[in-house]
């Protein structure tokens, strides 16, 4: 498991997700990842079919929208789940 994973929301300074601060490469769609991003691998763990890492700059983000109710469900959970709460649905 990773270090990132391993810390507790309570030792980490953490913000909402910010539409103004979305990490490049992603396509028009509700959810997103914010430049907070800590590279935990969570995300691409939890729905691997909406998110891949940015390997030169060390980031994950949305790739694919989700498209089945099984890929929001997973979507969901990544976003509830991340820990520095980088991940954004801006409901669209």
């Amino acid at each position: 498991m990773s270090r990132a994973r391993d810390c507790s929301r309570a030792h980490l300074e953490f913000r909402l997700a910010d539409p103004n601060d979305k990490v490049p490469g992603q396509p028009a769609g509700r959810y997103y990842v914010d430049s907070q991003c800590i590279d935990c691998d969570l995300c691409r763990e939890t729905a691997p079919a909406n998110f891949i890492r940015n390997d030169e700059a060390g980031f994950s983000y949305v790739y694919k929208e989700p498209e089945t109710p099984e890929e929001e469900t997973l979507c969901k959970d990544a976003l509830d789940n991340c820990p520095v709460e980088a991940i954004g649905n801006d409901g669209t």
